[in-house]
Parts: structure tokens; sequence; C-alpha cells
């Protein structure tokens, strides 16, 4: 039996070491810039829509940027994303409409779509239940040899979840061409890392299911792209799936309902804010003449276009009917439907 080696513990960089990435042009670095910008207008309009009452309870998912835009960077338009929460807005990359996603976050049926139309899975709440999923359409993709590869997101709590174990196994013993991507951000809500787990990095728990490990710095968006391409390219020659940890620093509350005061140490946030994922990307890319000032302008005033233009577009939305309560649950539905939704009715009209 082949040897697995223990997981890289030292974090992988690019940034900070200010050297490149094979195969990144120039388009390339902006284009990656561009999601940044994207995905961090998105996040902070969220949450002030979310204050104005215009959105439910948010997750945010500031200085999570890096590891979200490296990552799905590094799949073909056929690979698949499984999302959780933290990563609501990733299907942007894709494609998806920004005013789908805060529908979603309102509650409204506009806020969810038909995965096979972006190749992008329905936001998974429950932690770490999407795992096997996604190691059930990986192998699905083995069987049939189309040479997709899937890619399941998910916090460093979700690797204390037996969802996880299952879904990490089954990919490893099926040799399913699988990315785990865990952003490993150091809180399970109010739990700290050193409280879940033994292990000296999360990066180990790879070996025992006999796949190699990486980490990365998850605030690097060029060290989690160039992670990911590799593990990406081994899972599409047939060589099973890949563990990556991508370790940043939540700096945000875990989502709107939650107050961190209580349990995070503020000072290590701000230094964390000093290095956020953003700028220290925006720095680089200066470094190298590539950013321009009327660059990075036109990238924030685009976002913030395309965000005042999704949340009206999801405020249009007609309320949802009573009806949707009843649609599509059964394939044959109860007798008793009927009577149920006229009475429902009859409740709401009163």
């Amino acid at each position: 039996m082949a040897q697995v080696l223990p997981g890289e513990h030292e974090l992988r960089r690019v940034i900070d070491e200010d050297r490149e990435v094979e195969g990144l042009g120039e388009a390339d670095l902006l284009e990656l810039y561009r999601s940044l910008i994207l995905l961090r207008t998105y996040d902070e309009r969220s949450l002030v829509y979310h204050r104005q009452g215009r959105i439910g309870t948010y997750a945010i998912f500031w200085n999570h940027e890096a590891a979200q835009v490296g990552s799905a960077h590094a799949l073909e338009d056929d690979d698949w994303i499984f999302p959780s929460y933290r990563e609501s807005a990733i299907g942007l990359l894709r494609g998806l409409p920004p005013a789908t996603v805060l529908s979603w976050w309102r509650g409204h049926p506009a806020g969810w779509w038909n995965p096979a139309d972006y190749n992008v899975a329905s936001i998974c709440v429950p932690i770490a239940t999407h795992v096997p999923h996604a190691a059930g359409l990986a192998w699905g993709k083995k069987l049939k040899g189309d040479g997709a590869v899937a890619i399941a997101y998910f916090g460093d709590g979700a690797t204390s979840e037996g969802a996880f174990h299952e879904g990490a196994n089954f990919a490893a013993v099926m040799g399913a061409p699988l990315v785990l991507f865990c952003t490993n951000n150091q809180w399970a809500i109010s739990t700290p890392l050193e409280a879940q787990t033994k292990a000296e990095a999360l990066v180990d728990k790879a070996a025992g299911y006999g796949m190699p490990g990486i980490r990365v710095d998850g605030g690097d968006v060029l060290a989690v792209y160039e992670a990911t391409r590799e593990a990406v390219a081994r899972a599409r020659d047939g060589e099973g799936p890949t563990f990556i940890e991508a370790v940043t620093y939540r700096v945000a509350p875990h989502a709107t309902a939650d107050d961190p005061r209580a349990y995070i140490d503020l000072a290590r946030v701000e230094e964390e804010k000093q290095r956020e994922c953003v700028g220290r990307y925006d720095a680089y890319l200066r470094r190298l003449g590539v950013l321009t000032d009327e660059l990075a302008h036109e990238f924030k005033e685009d976002a913030l276009a395309t965000m005042r233009a999704a949340i009206a577009a999801a405020e249009a939305e007609p309320p949802a009917g009573p009806e949707e309560l009843f649609e599509h649950v059964y394939v044959d539905p109860p007798t008793s439907f009927g009577s149920d939704l006229a009475e429902l009715r009859r409740i709401l009209d009163a």
C-alpha cells in the first residue's frame, strides 16, 4: 500500500514572498482582483442591507474572499462547487445573479436555483452535511469518465462532524475526484480551534484518510489558487481527493446574530484587519505595476452598481404565496393538502 506523507505544516505563500504563479498573466491577475472586489462589495453591502432590515440573518465572510476566489478560479466550468453558508456568494463567480443569493437570505423562493445551471449546489447550512453529497457526485463523475472535479467548502468546525468523516473516507476509498477545502478561521462560532481538536494542524487529518494535504495562507489569493490548481489536477488525473487547509482568521462576527466580544481576542482582530486579504493583493499588484487607481476605482464602481441593481431586483419579487409550502413536497400529495391550504389561506386572511 502506498504511504501517505503527513500534510504540509508550513503555510504556503506567494504574496509575502513576492513570487509569481506560473501560468497567470496580467489579465488573469486582474480578473482575480475583480472577483475579490465583487465578493468584498457583496459582503459589505449585505451587512448594510441586514441592518436596514432588507435581508435576514447573514453569515459574514469578510477576509475570507481570497480563499473563495483563489480556489474557485482554479476550477473549470464543468467542475462542481458545494458551498457552505460562508460561501453563499461564491456562485457569483459562475454567473449566478446576486439577486438570487440576496433572495435566499430574504427567505424568498426566488433564492433557489437549478444547481445544474451553474454547477453550484445549494447553499448548505447544516455543518458538513454537503461533504458526502460532494463525494458522491465526484464519484459519479469518475464512473462516467467525464473528467469533472468537485470541491466542497467547509469551516474548521466541520472537521469535528461525522458527515465530514463519512464524506472524506468515502471519497478516498473510491478515489473520487474531490477537493476538500477547509477554511480554518480559528473559530467554530464561539469554540476556538484548540478546544475542538488535538491535531497539531487540521491538515494532519488528511493522512488518516489516505490522501495528501496542503496547508496554505488563506489570505493569499495566489497561494490558494496555486494549491487548489494542484489538487484539481491531481483529481482530474485519477489520483483521488486532496485536503486543503486554508488558514485565516475570522475578524467579523460568526453571523449578524452573534456578538463575538464575549469570546474573541479584540486585539488579535485589529491586528488581522491590518493584513486583510484584499488589501494584501492590491498592494502586490501595485508592486508589479499591474493595478492602477483608475482600474481599482472602476472595479469598485462596477461592483457597487451590480449590488444596487441586485437588491432592487430581489425586492421587486412578488410575495410568495402560501401554496409554496405545499408544492413539490410529495410526488403524490395527500388529499389533506387541499383542506390544509384552504385553512391556511383563511387564517392569513383573517
